[in-house]
């Protein structure tokens, strides 16, 4: 009798623990259920406004030949509105990432400052991409909204990584691989799951929000894609190792041309002018507006099998200097079009689908500048479907690891390292 009552006492205990515990999860579910709702719609609207700003400057820059004249006048601009909110070190990207480990704080304007100064950017023709724009706006609103409801630096940091997620989503419609992106670009090797709830919420919201506001999810068509035999197989390996090569080739440029332009040109307003000048002589040499703004067309045509043998190399020195001079973008969607134009050409030399190996480009090249392996393969496969998931895998695997420790931005850690998988702490390569 004595060890029923015990054992019924003991498992009371135990339900009535889990109860609490059950409770306590489910009370912290809904707080953040909230957070990232509100993240994802404010957020999510302002992703939409800026999406929708970038396609009306980027149809009439493309009507009107003449905008490409204006670079130096909207360098000058952006260099002062930088100036006048003394931000004129801002360090884009880098900061928020930096900031996700609580080593300095995001300033208020930095939202409103990197959507004008991009918005310009691409009216005058400059060569960048959206990404930064997304992850800034995202990151200085769940800064500012951490700060309003006081709420303690982890959890602000996680509410900067849903506006990271949600800015994302919304801006480029892929609402799988955004939550995934943002955890994983922080730290290499150390994802923090904590927030997947957060951001995965945030990111569904402000994509619904982008769909009913019109944006399309994107979307590419691949033409032919191969069995997956051995002979494919190892020719997309070695379109892995290619692209490795091409994304140190990328980031090494985009660093060394600012450092540069930053040494020889130390006043921000010469330097601007001195990009815009030859970024118009650039423009007139190649007779096109292929490589200004973001390139979308250019992209298009290479998953279609359509592309010229140098448009990889033009794209690259064409994204260096609009962002080496102090123009204002991301670099992201500049390595989709290398990608994507240096895979159609690899395609094209070695005999197999140029179609399939442009969307194998785009996604190895991506993970071997971001360094971030899980992303890479789910906008793989949200651009492009699963079909030809195979080879997706195996070149961004290769990629990342032959990519080694460069990078895109100097402020992201490696916690884990690439070769042997043991403990490392150092940040990308420059």
């Amino acid at each position: 009798m004595r060890s029923r009552e015990r054992f019924l006492s003991h498992w009371k205990g135990r339900l009535l623990h889990s109860g609490i515990h059950i409770l306590s999860h489910l009370r912290l579910l809904l707080r953040w259920v909230f957070y990232s709702v509100l993240m994802g719609v404010l957020v999510g609207f302002i992703g939409i406004a800026f999406v929708y700003a970038i396609q009306w400057v980027t149809t009439f820059r493309t009507g009107h030949w003449w905008t490409v004249l204006t670079l130096p006048a909207g360098g000058l601009l952006i260099v002062w509105l930088y100036r006048i909110s003394h931000d004129q070190n801002d360090k884009g990207t880098n900061m928020v990432l930096a900031s996700l480990r609580a080593e300095t704080e995001l300033p208020m304007q930095m939202a409103p400052l990197i959507f004008i100064s991009t918005v310009v950017t691409h009216f005058c023709g400059g060569s960048a991409g959206r990404e930064g724009a997304a992850l800034q706006l995202g990151g200085s609103v769940g800064s500012v909204l951490g700060r309003v409801f006081r709420l303690a630096e982890r959890d602000k940091q996680v509410l900067m990584l849903c506006g990271m997620s949600a800015a994302f989503s919304a801006i480029f419609r892929t609402p799988i691989a955004a939550p995934v992106f943002a955890m994983e670009v922080v730290c290499v090797g150390a994802m923090r799951y904590a927030a997947l709830v957060p951001c995965t919420i945030a990111s569904l919201t402000a994509s619904w929000l982008a769909g009913k506001c019109g944006i399309p999810l994107a979307k590419y068509t691949i033409g032919e894609i191969p069995a997956f035999q051995v002979v494919p197989a190892l020719k997309i390996l070695l379109l892995g190792v290619c692209c490795a090569a091409v994304s140190i080739l990328f980031c090494v440029l985009l660093h060394q041309t600012e450092h540069f332009l930053k040494k020889y040109c130390i006043n921000p307003y010469l330097r601007i002018l001195a990009a815009s000048g030859v970024l118009w002589v650039l423009a007139l040499l190649v007779h096109n507006q292929d490589y200004l703004g973001i390139g979308g067309e250019v992209m298009r045509r290479a998953v279609a099998g359509q592309v010229v043998w140098y448009a990889f190399l033009a794209k690259m020195i064409f994204t260096a200097l609009t962002l080496g001079g102090g123009f204002k973008g991301g670099e992201i969607v500049p390595s989709f079009f290398i990608g994507a134009t240096f895979g159609c050409l690899f395609g094209h030399l070695l005999g197999i689908s140029p179609s399939l190996c442009a969307a194998v480009g785009m996604a190895a090249l991506f993970c071997g500048v971001t360094n971030c392996p899980l992303a890479s393969m789910m906008i793989a496969s949200e651009l492009f479907g699963m079909a030809g998931a195979p080879y997706y895998l195996l070149a961004i695997a290769v990629s990342y690891l032959l990519s080694g420790y460069y990078g895109l931005y100097g402020e992201q850690t490696f916690l884990s390292s690439k070769f042997t998988g043991g403990y490392v702490s150092h940040k990308t390569r420059q």
